[in-house]
């Protein structure tokens, strides 16, 4: 019988291709790592990993190996909450991550409903960006993550998650009120000699700010970064630099800065789960707290929960009601 965490590991080296990143991620020695994938070949009876240089390539074994693992995982998680089914009350906690920026759009309104709804639930939300989250989630340190994508960007979506969209957060430029009359006549172009306030690489927000001003036919010159791009908006608010990011970290800037929406697609907010978890009784009820709210700064409004199955997929949006 192969041992499932055994096939975790596996799974990792193909997707990190690194021994010392599998390591780290589940913090262990480099050499724990080689010891359970010779354990695992024992138990598979085949030759997984084969040396590359300095480090180690899976074999076609290996990677088909790797390939079953997902499906395996949502399979197991399936089995458990049909179990967790048959409890007579939800209760126990719930870790729910959470991009900054959602902490008071998507966070602190769910938290108040779950309360409402499921009093003996104790939800505990993690700060964490996109980045940060999808390792925790896949390694069942969260159960649930509030995230964002750029579709623009053309990130493949994460493997053996479930991905269900809440609602659209549109760019915005945020600008000095002196260079809005410049802007209005020009567009982004006006601004290629001004300096520029972004996230630190590596960061989608960044990636979609210089996609925008590529577009705009310049490569902006970034002079300052900030993790925390709302910060940034005080950069602006001097009058020397401008900024591009989501309308959730708009609201209220400081005097003398101009906000203005960009055209065209910008961010989603998601939820993920990992997949098979979606008809577990808490995941399920936290994704159906969700689509009973109503995001007061997000032009559309939560969506519904997704349907279970194994595999990384999204729901399309369902708007709603405000109540």
């Amino acid at each position: 019988m192969l041992d499932v965490k055994r096939m975790v590991i596996l799974r990792d080296l193909a997707e990190h291709t690194r021994v010392t990143a599998v390591a780290d991620l589940h913090g262990v020695t480099p050499s724990a790592v080689s010891q359970q994938l010779r354990a695992l070949e024992a138990e598979a009876g085949a030759v997984l990993v084969e040396r590359d240089g300095r480090g180690l390539r899976l074999t076609p074994a290996g990677a088909a190996l790797a390939a079953a693992c997902e499906p395996v995982l949502a399979a197991l998680e399936r089995a458990e909450g049909a179990v967790r089914a048959l409890d007579t009350e939800l209760s126990g906690e719930l870790a729910i991550g959470c991009a900054p920026s959602a902490l008071a759009t998507v966070a602190a309104p769910l938290v108040a409903e779950l309360a409402v709804r499921h009093p003996r639930l104790r939800p505990r939300i993690v700060q964490a960006d996109p980045e940060e989250a999808l390792p925790q989630l896949r390694r069942r340190r969260l159960d649930l993550a509030v995230t964002y994508a750029y579709p623009l960007l053309g990130a493949p979506p994460a493997a053996g998650t479930t991905a269900v969209p809440l609602f659209e957060d549109p760019l915005c430029l945020a600008l000095p009120q002196a260079l809005l009359p410049a802007y209005e006549r020009d567009g982004l172009a006006a601004l290629r000699e001004s300096c520029w306030v972004s996230a630190p690489a590596p960061s989608s927000c960044r990636e979609m700010l210089l996609h925008a001003c590529r577009n705009a036919g310049f490569t902006p010159h970034i002079a300052h970064e900030c993790g925390d791009l709302r910060s940034g908006l005080w950069l602006v608010a001097t009058g020397q630099a401008v900024s591009i990011l989501p309308k959730l970290l708009c609201d209220a800037p400081p005097p003398g800065v101009a906000v203005r929406e960009l055209p065209g697609p910008g961010r989603t907010l998601d939820v993920l789960v990992r997949a098979g978890t979606e008809a577990r009784p808490a995941v399920a009820a936290t994704l159906a707290a969700l689509t009973a709210l109503t995001a007061p700064t997000a032009p559309t409004a939560v969506a519904a929960a997704a349907a279970p199955g194994a595999g990384t997929r999204r729901t399309p949006l369902t708007p709603l009601t405000p109540r």
